[in-house]
């Protein structure tokens, strides 16, 4: 079972830890996947916001997880415990996946994990994390930064996007998607997408790409550009660009490929769809396109992908040597 440690000392914020231990300890209902087992380690029991919080173990059963979470914590002003920073850094070097919500980055970044790689945190506190790091690649305009080992994410609903990024990493996307459906929250928001937009949700039916977004993705199989968007919209592309910056904090162009990449990985996983279908289904053309595109976004081929996290099959019942006998 994959172990989830959430790193507890003082001054953590409540909303990221809570938030965290909800995606990774509550498994969704109906999927057939070993869940993660959450342990919260501290020195001793801290109050986080209103609420009082018992730790599971010490610091030091940081090294046995397989990946740690080291939620925001308020005063970045001060140097991050001695003993934290420490239990983090050996977590790392033991083999475990670190990942930081919100200001956590500060924590890795005084464990040296973060030396020389790129690294987010909310925006409000990244050109401190710049100055006191310069060794750190702090990118404000992201809402998470996957390093492989180390993750960091920005502040508030991007740490829950990280979250759903890491159990998609370990589950694929399906079960991610039922993780999203359960908590109400998008399923995917990549994480090059920018922290601050002007209107992150499009505001009911007025809002002038509300329309778009579904006519886009019911015809993902066709070879969708900028010019076709702008026309369906009602507007030039220039105009179209600056609303999707605006709503999406992202390109049109780039939108279109993430909900492609998003709709091959449900195909990959959910259907026995030859990969030169899954390009055709998807508008990528042809497998080599869909191979370059998917193996940079996701970090693994489409076939590596299905073998990852293809649904197991239905287990034969007596019922199905039934029904296969009276045909």
């Amino acid at each position: 079972m994959h172990t989830v440690a959430l790193a507890l000392t003082e001054g953590m914020l409540h909303f990221e830890m809570s938030l965290a231990h909800e995606v990774f300890d509550a498994a969704p209902a109906g999927v057939g996947v070993p869940w993660y087992e959450v342990e919260v380690c501290g020195s001793h029991a801290v109050r986080v916001g209103r609420f009082l919080i018992e730790p599971d173990g010490g610091l030091d059963r940081l090294v046995r997880a397989d990946t740690v979470v080291v939620p925001g914590w308020a005063d970045t002003d001060v140097v991050p415990p001695a003993d934290l920073v420490e239990a983090v850094r050996a977590a790392h070097e033991a083999g475990a996946r670190v990942a930081s919500l919100c200001t956590g980055a500060f924590v890795l970044a005084a464990a040296g994990l973060l030396d020389g790689r790129r690294a987010t945190t909310h925006w409000a506190h990244t050109e401190a994390l710049a100055a006191r790091h310069p060794r750190v690649e702090v990118d404000p305009d992201v809402l998470y930064v996957d390093n492989g080992s180390v993750l960091t994410s920005a502040g508030k609903a991007a740490a829950m996007d990280l979250c759903l990024h890491l159990v998609r990493l370990d589950h694929g996307s399906s079960v991610a998607n039922v993780v999203a459906r359960r908590l109400v929250v998008p399923p995917h928001r990549a994480g090059g997408q920018a922290q601050f937009v002007a209107a992150p949700v499009p505001v009911r039916d007025e809002h002038p790409l509300a329309a778009l977004f579904p006519w886009a993705i019911e015809r993902l199989d066709r070879p969708l550009g900028v010019t076709d968007l702008a026309r369906r919209a009602g507007m030039s592309p220039r105009h179209l660009n600056r609303h999707f910056r605006a709503v999406t904090g992202t390109t049109p162009l780039q939108w279109l490929l993430t909900q492609r990449i998003r709709r091959a990985q449900e195909l990959l996983e959910n259907t026995d769809d030859p990969v030169d279908a899954v390009a055709t289904a998807t508008g990528m053309g042809t497998a080599t396109t869909l191979r370059r595109h998917f193996n940079r976004t996701v970090g693994v081929p489409p076939d590596t992908y299905r073998r990852t996290f293809r649904s197991p099959p239905r287990p034969r019942t007596d019922s199905d040597d039934g029904r296969r006998r009276r045909r």
